[in-house]
């Protein structure tokens, strides 16, 4: 398994799809591994490389004792990124791994070619993220798991496919306790709504009709009243929409990209 140690920790990632096809970073959401991504994978592997990768503190990367901040974690990403010899790809990122493609877009124009930002925001409630935050801290995630999972899925889901919710309660129950917090003050702290208009690259931005952590009010609606040029597009479902679905997601991320495509090189233009 390849790991690349940035500033002491470890970092998993990993990559499939096309070798030779243009790259597509895929983040995650807090409290989710790379597998998440694997129904899109699945899907769209046969027309790009993608590069995923564990956030600090979930999955198979190590967690630091910490807050996080969103230039920690960005930092994180570029040094997977060349570890990885990516030198510039495209982001798609769910939730906190929006915003970190936004930090990222921030500090490292250069090296992103489009944006896809899905259930993300530039702004979340602060005060409910400390108490999340001090909540793991004091009692462990077991204590906001099922919490987690009631915002991760639609009521509808959870009802016709109660295995996946008890799986991603599991795995939040099993995350390092430090790793969840530690990300959850990333997301408490962030401060992108002040900047984001400075994002240059390409945007689609990806909402679900029934998320109810970041709904298009109040939330996808600043995204693009902010990021000039910013493209929407709606999927059904709750907030995790590679669980829900996988297939819109995924023909709204190949639809956005293919006309970036540059024909001679196969990289996103």
């Amino acid at each position: 398994m390849p790991f690349t140690t940035h500033n002491g920790v470890r970092l998993y990632w990993r990559t499939d799809g096309l070798p030779q096809g243009p790259t597509v970073v895929l983040l995650n959401s807090i409290g989710t591994g790379l597998k998440l991504w694997d129904p899109v994978v699945q899907l769209m592997g046969e027309h790009f490389q993608f590069l995923r990768l564990d956030t600090r503190g979930h999955g198979a990367s190590e967690a630091s004792n910490n807050d996080y901040s969103l230039e920690m974690l960005a930092s994180d990403l570029a040094a997977v990124m060349t570890a990885a010899g990516v030198e510039k790809a495209a982001l798609a990122g769910i939730s906190l791994g929006g915003m970190i493609a936004m930090q990222f877009a921030l500090d490292q124009p250069q090296r992103v070619s489009a944006l896809m930002l899905i259930c993300t925001s530039p702004a979340m409630d602060p005060t409910s993220w400390a108490e999340r935050v001090a909540l793991v801290r004091e009692q462990g995630t077991s204590a906001i798991a099922e919490m987690a999972v009631g915002r991760f899925l639609s009521p509808a889901f959870v009802a016709s496919r109660p295995q996946v919710a008890a799986g991603l309660r599991a795995a939040i129950r099993d995350q390092a306790n430090e790793g969840y917090a530690g990300a959850g003050a990333a997301i408490r702290d962030m401060a992108l709504i002040d900047r984001i208009a400075d994002i240059t690259a390409p945007t689609l931005v990806v909402t679900a009709t029934e998320d109810v952590s970041t709904p298009f009010e109040g939330h996808g609606d600043v995204l693009l009243a902010t990021i000039s040029g910013a493209r929407h597009v709606a999927v059904p479902g709750g907030h995790l929409p590679q669980i829900e679905a996988p297939g819109q997601l995924a023909a709204a991320i190949t639809e956005f990209l293919e006309p970036r495509l540059s024909a001679r090189s196969g990289l996103l233009a």
